[in-house]
């Protein structure tokens, strides 16, 4: 993942709302009125922040007639765990030889 993309995940991930309906759609597909539903927010508000998750990869979209279904891209959020993983081993790395350290003190 390059750091343009990072950053709009990041940036997207930002949200509640958004991060709300990352969670929704971790559990199955959904259209947009349907991802409404538990928000005190109108769907005009609720297809914003859609629009942003599909711009930074998260989610696709696709027509139905009048229905926009929406797909979570589990394969970019993949791609969002292996660099937190990758960040996670370097602060252990960086944690262990700070610990060496330590002990080999006086």
């Amino acid at each position: 993942m390059t750091q343009p993309d990072l950053d709009a995940v990041f940036a997207a991930l930002a949200d509640p709302v958004r991060r709300s309906l990352v969670g929704r759609l971790a559990h199955g597909d959904a259209t947009v009125s349907e991802l409404a539903e538990p928000f005190a927010l109108t769907q005009q508000a609720i297809s914003h922040h859609v629009g942003v998750l599909r711009r930074s990869g998260l989610v696709e979209q696709r027509r139905d007639g009048n229905r926009r279904h929406c797909r979570l891209r589990v394969d970019q959020l993949a791609l969002l765990g292996g660099w937190v993983d990758e960040q996670r081993r370097a602060w252990d790395d960086r944690l262990d030889t700070l610990a060496q350290h330590l002990s080999d003190e006086p």
